[in-house]
């Protein structure tokens, strides 16, 4: 059980990290910081981080979609229609999709938001965590390479930099929105 302990620590963090709805660490900086100080195997922390990642997101889009009932009938039409709109033809469903494998903006919004809509979330989920694997692979082993870096500096940096910061709160008012936009009149178009 010894040598499971970190990698179990790694599973319990990710996924909690991956339940924040908004400014929560990056998950890399986590992965990171276990591979410096804890030594722990590349292959295994990116895809132990990326099946954390990806389950923890899928319950905050699943934890989103209860809140669906739970706003007004004008708002749960809007969301119906919003969903129609992303979803409404094999071109729109594939973008989707692909900006769930190749996402540039933080994730949890976007689970936010397909939870948000009703949308399937199993294969967004899949398409997650697959890009996961990826970007982690480059994260992890990148920072195998440069040990001797100011790692905590550079956590810090992410987290508290105007841009990062105004993005969250940009995506945080754009689900506000997703509810408040009538999205109908994108369907007869």
């Amino acid at each position: 059980m010894g040598e499971l302990a970190p990698y179990l620590l790694v599973l319990a963090v990710v996924f909690g990290i991956n339940l924040i709805p908004a400014f929560g660490p990056p998950t890399w900086a986590a992965l990171v910081w276990f591979r410096l100080h804890q030594g722990l195997a590349v292959p295994a922390l990116v895809l132990l981080g990326a099946l954390a990642a990806a389950t923890g997101r899928y319950v905050l889009g699943w934890a989103t979609s209860l809140v669906r009932h739970r706003v007004s009938a004008k708002q749960r039409a809007n969301l119906e229609d919003a969903h129609k709109v992303l979803q409404g033809s094999k071109g729109k469903a594939r973008a989707t999709f692909a900006l769930f494998v190749l996402s540039p903006v933080p994730s949890a919004q976007l689970f936010e938001a397909a939870g948000l809509v009703g949308a399937r979330l199993l294969p967004l989920t899949i398409a997650f965590g697959c890009g996961r694997i990826v970007s982690y692979s480059i994260y992890v082993g990148t920072a195998s390479a440069t040990e001797n870096s100011d790692f905590g500096r550079i956590v810090k940096d992410n987290l508290t930099s105007p841009i990062g910061v105004g993005i969250q709160v940009l995506l945080v008012l754009g689900l506000f929105a997703l509810t408040k936009v009538s999205w109908r009149r994108f369907l007869t178009r």
